[in-house]
């Protein structure tokens, strides 16, 4: 079965879903904001902003705590869990 223009996206990034960023400033924001991956596109990320400075509160709060960053503006400070491989040939388990 193809691969959705996410899924491939995803596949070919070296972001993952769960790693925790450091993103630019843009927008209405004033200072860097931390945030963790929710999904990966072509070139940008959507996060969940985790951390952010008080004078960006009501912005952050306007923004749902979501935001949409260009990959090339952030910095990985840890990486989220691995993805499991998918298991190809159906074998669940070497039981007797």
């Amino acid at each position: 079965m193809p691969l959705k223009p996410n899924e491939l996206a995803e596949q070919n990034s070296k972001f993952r879903i769960g790693d925790v960023l450091l993103a630019e400033p843009y927008g209405g924001l004033q200072h860097p904001i931390t945030g963790q991956v929710e999904r990966i596109y072509e070139n940008s990320l959507l996060i969940e902003i985790t951390d952010n400075q008080k004078d960006d509160q009501i912005t952050v709060t306007e923004m749902n705590h979501r935001a949409v960053v260009p990959m090339d503006s952030v910095e990985i400070i840890k990486h989220g869990p691995k993805p499991k491989p998918a298991d190809g040939d159906g074998n669940k388990s070497n039981r007797k």
